[in-house]
């Protein structure tokens, strides 16, 4: 049986649902999904409190101006998942100088997932890949690039899996250090296979 998953962008009026999703039993309350963010030398650095406070700041200028942070995934109500999508000018390098980068505000970067522990396995990292493709292309995004690990890596598994983003449609387009994958969807071409 399939879980039933609502999925809503991240904004000022559900961050208290972020905040459950992510200080809750095993959520990664010790990052707040700040590695791939951009900012000023030592915007990352910092306690699970500052950084949660630093992506809240983000988050309300972002809303400002309309950005987004990612989406969060809802089973009966409750937050159960995360996604961080978002335009790659958002994010500082991710070691994608093998993508083709076609226009400023043209790629989307899917850079990391969070299930809670009693929903994996059910596919819902999947279903938050497609929801966070479908948002970036509603958005007008031409291209979603992502930086997955190796099936069988022990490594970078917040950022996925290679198998579930060819599902989706996307390409392997180079390699980024040992264990992550440059992968690219062009949403021009009609190619996306998730929604």
């Amino acid at each position: 049986m399939t879980v039933p998953l609502e999925v809503k962008p991240v904004n000022q009026c559900n961050w208290p649902d972020m905040e459950r999703l992510f200080e809750a039993r095993g959520g990664p309350h010790y990052c707040w999904c700040m590695l791939w963010r951009q900012g000023p030398p030592g915007f990352r650095n910092g306690s699970g409190s500052v950084r949660r406070n630093r992506l809240k700041s983000l988050m309300r200028g972002y809303v400002e101006r309309n950005d987004p942070i990612g989406l969060l995934g809802y089973v009966d109500g409750a937050p159960v998942g995360w996604v961080s999508v978002a335009p790659s000018s958002l994010y500082r390098p991710l070691g994608n100088s093998a993508l083709p980068k076609p226009g400023a505000g043209n790629v989307w970067s899917i850079v990391c997932f969070f299930i809670q522990r009693r929903f994996r396995g059910q596919g819902l990292c999947k279903r938050l890949a497609a929801s966070a493709v479908d948002h970036a292309k509603g958005q007008g995004a031409g291209f979603v690039e992502a930086f997955p690990a190796d099936d069988g890596s022990p490594s970078y598994r917040f950022m996925g899996r290679v198998g579930m983003f060819l599902e989706l449609g996307f390409e392997r387009v180079g390699k980024v250090g040992a264990r992550r994958n440059a992968m690219l969807l062009n949403l021009s071409t009609g190619g996306f296979a998730g929604g």
